[in-house]
């Protein structure tokens, strides 16, 4: 589950995680955010970005697991 920029709670797999960090990316580069907008973008971000690590983190112990027990 992640909370949305509006405060919505989600589920969303990796790949759109990816796609929505890749999202704000652009707007910031692109100048299309008033700094309130900005500030919420970015918070967004570092929620997406948490949440990117966890799923790599734990598909990373979970190919660990694996390969040990092979």
């Amino acid at each position: 589950l992640w909370e949305g920029w509006r405060g919505v709670l989600i589920y969303m797999k990796y790949e759109e995680a990816i796609q929505q960090l890749e999202t704000i990316v652009s707007q910031i580069e692109n100048n299309e955010l008033d700094i309130d907008q900005l500030a919420d973008r970015l918070k967004e971000a570092q929620k997406l970005i948490k949440q990117c690590k966890d799923k790599l983190y734990k598909t990373d112990e979970k190919i660990k697991a694996l390969l040990e027990s092979e």
